[in-house]
């Protein structure tokens, strides 16, 4: 089974030369319980062109510092890239902004929702109370018709999607480690965010309870039910 995973979100050197890209973490996170996945990485925000539907097996769409509503040079080609592997019939996963540009391109709604949201929430996925990482201000407003709601949270009705051809997306970063977050949090105080937020958000991390295969073993029957 070959995965390509788009990693969609920029990649700061100045805080984060010793970490590994984002696309990197999701592969990592993916391959949990799917140790028979040949993992591609491509970095859509540094140029690398979009595969072909036909390419791979199937599809992670990450997340972005980006907002649906943004003008990029990749942002219409990725739309378009969405209609033509949905009509191809490949798999789709998304992650937080992939949760939202899914849900924006197929029918429903994304768009800037309250203040950002960054640290630890819990969320109802299927009747079962999980917490995640999350790090978002933009939601989605409104379910895609070929999509219902399978995650939840007081905050974010639309945590988690499931559609009636090959996508599933979930707003939380499941591919986050708490040491990953907070170490460069504290790389960036009082640039990315204000002093007072980042302390928040560090304490946050740092006391995270979230299980490190969150939300893979789904993502892995997903992959496995459309290859």
């Amino acid at each position: 089974m070959k995965i390509a995973v788009l990693d969609l979100c920029v990649w700061l050197p100045e805080y984060q030369h010793d970490q590994e890209k984002f696309g990197a973490l999701l592969a990592t996170w993916a391959g949990r319980d799917l140790p028979e996945a040949e993992f591609t990485l491509i970095d859509i925000v540094e140029g690398d062109p979009l595969p072909g539907p036909e390419d791979y097996d199937g599809y992670v769409l990450s997340g972005s510092d980006k907002g649906v509503y943004d003008d990029t040079p990749w942002m219409q080609p990725l739309r378009n890239w969405l209609i033509e592997t949905k009509s191809a019939g490949k798999p789709i996963f998304g992650v937080c902004f992939g949760h939202q540009i899914m849900a924006d391109v197929f029918g429903g709604k994304a768009e800037k929702v309250g203040a950002p949201e960054i640290g630890v929430r819990a969320f109802d996925i299927e009747g079962k109370t999980v917490t995640g990482h999350v790090w978002h201000q933009d939601q989605v407003t409104k379910v895609p018709p070929d999509a219902h709601v399978i995650g939840s949270a007081d905050y974010c009705p639309v945590a988690a999607l499931a559609y009636d051809f090959p996508a599933m997306s979930v707003q939380f970063h499941p591919e986050y480690t708490p040491d990953y977050v907070s170490t460069f949090l504290r790389r960036s105080k009082g640039d990315v965010l204000s002093d007072y937020d980042t302390d928040k958000a560090v304490a946050e991390f740092d006391a995270s309870d979230v299980s490190a295969d969150l939300f893979a073993q789904q993502a892995a029957s997903f992959f496995r039910a459309y290859t």
